[in-house]
């Protein structure tokens, strides 16, 4: 049987061990956190015990991939579709945002002509910018700010259009980003299908979200999770060793054509760990600190991993001693937030509000308390019923890396899932999906690894599933 050790307990991980454990490898999955999920988790709040997520997570009908794999594993029953948004002004009025029965594109005309936050004349130069990025190439990717600008955006529609939607999607400002991933964006999840635009929450925390469902699946498929199991470093045989992977002529035609394979994985605790098949599913900014230093040094594959930036998301939580807000959410235009979560009574007497901001390069260097200050007060003149409650506690997360910056031409630093190592993959939403840093990025990368090793076993398949429409 073919072992296999999955490096990393997020979703590029975990997607990769559920394929391959369904066509019959022997999956040990090492996780250097005690939780799963990675960036897409929980941590326990010390002062609580309550499981509270990191950052908001959401999908939308346009993840496909993402959806597969929750029904796979057995948890779309803890996510629950949002078929329409509320998008509010700091003047307090607000715009729902909803498809009507029409196909698409027509199912959200309605909806643009509705907004409130844009002019008759704005709209027009929206529609006008959607139809023109559609035409383009699906390949090109000149800065966006420069596009908008020639495609007779003004500042008003890039902040309050065309910001709005893809600072959250994108987690990067539209001054950073190039065309492909914000035709992307609007392509899959406002054009293609009417279902694509369909935001789905978790209804738990995402401790719960990867918990017991998730964990009996992979025990029943005999995947070993093993958590608080950190690796030092992947150390490498050149080839012609005595470690290639017994899957036959394709993992031997590959060995032959690689820089040398892996012989094992060092752990931090000083134990080591071999297997025929090894999937490396960390963060980007982990992947050299892994590798051998001369490998990174001679192959491009890996040295221009180290070319790829990160973009910070910061998450304040606030607990509120009574209900601060009648929405379940709520999309916030012109604000330093661009999201609210009302996540509701979370134990007696506390009702908890989670805010994101996205691209949150501009809080640098500011303090929690000053953090706290800035989006409270916000809330209170956005939502004036939050200023009736009593703000029991707050904590502010940040992730200073949390995504990669889709910065124009980035695709060129972004590696295949196939290394030139024979017996080693790469997993992660960072590498070559075809998608933006996402929850749905990560799941198709996880797949796409999976089909590398089946490919090179000899057994080639086809797991990333087709998108909507």
């Amino acid at each position: 049987m073919n072992r296999v050790l999955v490096i990393g307990g997020g979703l590029a991980g975990l997607s990769a061990a559920v394929a391959l454990a369904l066509r019959g490898f022997r999956v040990t999955v090492l996780e250097s956190r005690q939780r799963l999920g990675g960036r897409a988790g929980s941590f326990t709040d010390s002062s609580t015990g309550q499981l509270v997520d990191a950052c908001q997570h959401v999908s939308m009908g346009c993840c496909t991939n993402f959806t597969h794999f929750c029904r796979t594993v057995g948890i779309d029953h803890l996510l629950a579709p949002q078929p329409k948004l509320t998008f509010v002004t700091p003047d307090r009025r607000s715009s729902v945002f909803k498809a009507d029965p029409w196909p698409a594109p027509f199912h959200l005309g309605r909806a643009l002509l509705g907004a409130h936050y844009l002019t008759p004349l704005d709209k027009l130069r929206v529609a006008y910018g959607v139809l023109a990025m559609l035409r383009e190439s699906p390949d090109a990717d000149p800065p966006l700010l420069d596009w908008l600008r020639t495609h007779r955006q003004n500042q008003r529609t890039i902040d309050r259009f065309w910001g709005v939607v893809l600072v959250s999607a994108l987690n990067e400002t539209v001054d950073r980003v190039g065309l492909k991933y914000a035709r992307k964006v609007f392509r899959d999840g406002f054009v293609r299908h009417r279902d694509g635009f369909v935001v789905h929450v978790p209804t738990v925390p995402l401790g719960r979200f990867y918990g017991e469902e998730l964990r009996g699946w992979l025990n029943r498929r005999q995947v070993e999770l093993r958590e608080n199991a950190g690796v030092r470093k992947l150390e490498l045989m050149a080839n012609g060793g005595k470690n290639e992977p017994s899957g036959g002529a394709g993992s031997s035609s590959a060995l032959r054509h690689s820089s040398g394979s892996v012989s094992h994985a060092a752990l931090r605790d000083g134990s080591t760990l071999a297997a025929d098949w090894y999937v490396l599913a960390v963060p980007f900014e982990r992947v050299t600190d892994l590798l051998p230093e001369d490998l990174v040094a001679r192959d491009a594959y890996f040295g221009n991993v180290k070319n790829l930036s990160g973009s910070p998301i910061t998450s304040v939580h606030l607990w509120y001693d009574r209900p601060a807000l009648a929405r379940p959410h709520a999309v916030l235009v012109d604000c330093l937030g661009q999201w609210v979560f009302n996540r509701g009574q979370v134990a007696p007497g506390e009702f908890y509000l989670q805010v994101v901001v996205s691209a949150a390069r501009l809080l640098r260097g500011a303090g929690a308390e000053d953090i706290r200050r800035q989006v409270t007060e916000e809330l209170g003149r956005v939502f004036p019923e939050t200023r009736l409650a009593q703000l029991l506690r707050s904590r502010v997360v940040t992730e200073h890396t949390a995504t990669f910056s889709p910065v124009p031409g980035v695709d060129r630093w972004r590696p295949t899932q196939g290394s030139p190592v024979g017996n080693l993959v790469l997993a992660g939403d960072w590498t070559a999906t075809g998608w933006p840093a996402t929850m749905e990025g990560a799941v198709r990368s996880g797949y796409l690894a999976a089909e590398v090793i089946l490919d090179r076993c000899g057994s080639p398949a086809h797991l990333v599933q087709p998108g909507l429409g």
